[in-house]
């Protein structure tokens, strides 16, 4: 008995998946547009082909396993896969509300809040980034100020989960003006809303703009 046969698309999207995991830019980008000509879209490439690579390198990511250099060079054809997806051109005008977004302190990886940030971007959203290894002080200074609809928290190192849990319980004995906090990424995707203390947990980063889309009501600002 042979085995099934492997549907082409997806042989291509296997493929791209492992040119992202060890950082062969060329050939992601290569794929990815071999995807997309063949009519698959920019989010079927992102879920199933950036996203799943970064799930099979979180996995990698413990303490006692952490390469630098592998997120670094992953971290990299990854964002030339969106750039090539959502390219500048095709980025909309900010006109559906202000996101913050944020990697705490003691956390300096930001692949998947710079994909967030893209994926935003190109949808509509005003992004106000805060960095990586942000002090939870300057978090809330930007959302004082920028009162935006949401914050967007990432984390992939268990570390910043007692970070995470403080920012609601610190916006409001600061009296500040509290949004709706999204949060994603490997390590906290693990934990849950009420353990976090945060209102979404997102499984990729197309779930956070579905949340989002829930909180505008799809308006548009005018």
């Amino acid at each position: 008995m042979t085995g099934a046969t492997i549907h082409p698309l997806t042989e291509t999207m296997n493929s791209l998946v492992e040119a992202i995991i060890v950082g062969d830019c060329a050939q992601s980008i290569n794929h990815a547009r071999n995807l997309f000509d063949s009519g698959i879209s920019a989010e079927e490439i992102v879920v199933n082909g950036i996203e799943v690579a970064m799930g099979q390198l979180d996995e990698k990511c413990t303490m006692e396993q952490f390469n630098l250099l592998e997120i670094m060079l992953t971290g990299r054809a990854a964002m030339e896969v969106i750039k090539y997806l959502f390219p500048s051109g095709q980025i909309v005008t900010a006109r559906k509300g202000t996101i913050v977004l944020a990697v705490l302190e003691g956390d300096v990886h930001d692949i998947g809040k710079n994909i967030l940030k893209m994926i935003l971007t190109a949808s509509g959203y005003r992004v106000v980034d805060c960095g990586k290894n942000c002090p939870i002080e300057k978090l809330l200074d930007v959302i004082s100020e920028e009162k935006p609809l949401a914050v967007g928290l990432s984390g992939l190192i268990f570390p910043v989960i007692p970070m995470v849990k403080q920012v609601r319980e610190l916006m409001h004995e600061r009296g500040i003006y509290a949004p709706k906090i999204m949060a994603g990424g490997a390590a906290l995707r693990q934990s849950s809303t009420d353990n976090l203390n945060v209102d979404f947990l997102a499984g990729t980063a197309f779930d956070s703009i579905g949340y989002l889309e829930q909180l505008s009501g799809g308006k548009v600002n005018e």
